[in-house]
């Protein structure tokens, strides 16, 4: 699901589901493609997940990220808008 709020400050909510155990990852990315964190790296069991990005120990400016889930062979990329 797309973030909740968008935009944001200093804090968002990530939501996902998964419908069998699998491997998770869920990063967020710059403009550029740099990776500015990690939030989830781990084997999960299936059923959703709500997942906090707080920016309060990262220096970030204002602007657009991205994060990206991957799940198995699923791949969904979204934008998300930083507002301080």
């Amino acid at each position: 699901l797309q973030n909740y709020p968008n935009p944001f400050n200093p804090n968002t909510s990530i939501q996902y589901a998964i419908s069998s155990r699998q491997f998770v990852t869920l990063k967020v990315y710059d403009v550029l493609g740099k990776e500015i964190a990690t939030l989830v790296s781990e084997e999960k069991s299936a059923g959703s997940y709500n997942v906090q990005f707080t920016i309060n120990n990262v220096q970030l400016s204002s602007g657009i990220y991205f994060y990206q889930l991957k799940a198995g062979d699923y791949v969904e990329t979204k934008k998300m808008v930083l507002m301080k």
